[in-house]
This record gives C-alpha cells, structure tokens and sequence, in this order.
C-alpha cells in the first residue's frame, strides 16, 4: 500500500466544522464523519465520494481505532484515532455502540 501524503484543508460534510488538514487528517476531529475519497490513502482517486459514518471505535494494542462504513457504497475502512480528535466524541460513540448491543 503506498501513501500519497496531501495537507488539504475542508469544511465537514456531516457536521460543518472547518478542518486543518495535516496531509494525515482522514476525518473530521469533532464529529469522526470521512468521505470515501481514496483508493490508496491520500491517492484521491475513488470516484464514490460518499460520506463515511463512524460505525464502531474500539481499543486495541494502545491505540483507538474508529471504522468507518461508507453511506453510498457500504465499503468499511479502520483509522486510528489522533491526537486532534474529539475524545469526547469517541467516548460517546463507544457508550453509544456498547447501548445498541446490549440491547440487541
């Protein structure tokens, strides 16, 4: 898999929050919301371009991890959290998942 590092500042499609860009940045930090842009990460050449919902965030090997399932195509993608990330935002998303399988 090869990188295409791009610092591309956008406006969140999902929540309007201006986002900085740090030619790493995968996601909007306040609402964890993506767009299915890239084949390869940073390559922008999927032609989808639908939103990617934060569908599960879960610890693993010291590290937060938040997937994303696309809206339009259904395709998933895992990311790691960051340190510019909402970690009020991932709490309430993990509390909100944890909900939803107890009650199942």
């Amino acid at each position: 898999m090869s990188f295409t590092r791009k610092k591309e500042n956008f406006v969140c499609e999902h929540c309007g929050h201006q986002v900085e860009g740090t030619g790493y940045t995968n996601h909007c930090p306040k609402c964890l919301w993506s767009k299915h842009f890239d084949i390869e990460p940073g390559d922008r050449a999927q032609s989808c371009g639908g939103l990617m919902a934060p569908i599960d965030v879960f610890y693993q090997s010291g590290e937060w991890v938040v997937v994303h399932e696309c809206q339009k195509c259904g395709e998933r993608r895992r990311k790691k959290i960051t340190p510019e990330d909402d970690f009020d935002e991932v709490i309430r998303l993990e509390r909100q998942i944890n909900d939803k399988k107890v009650k199942g």
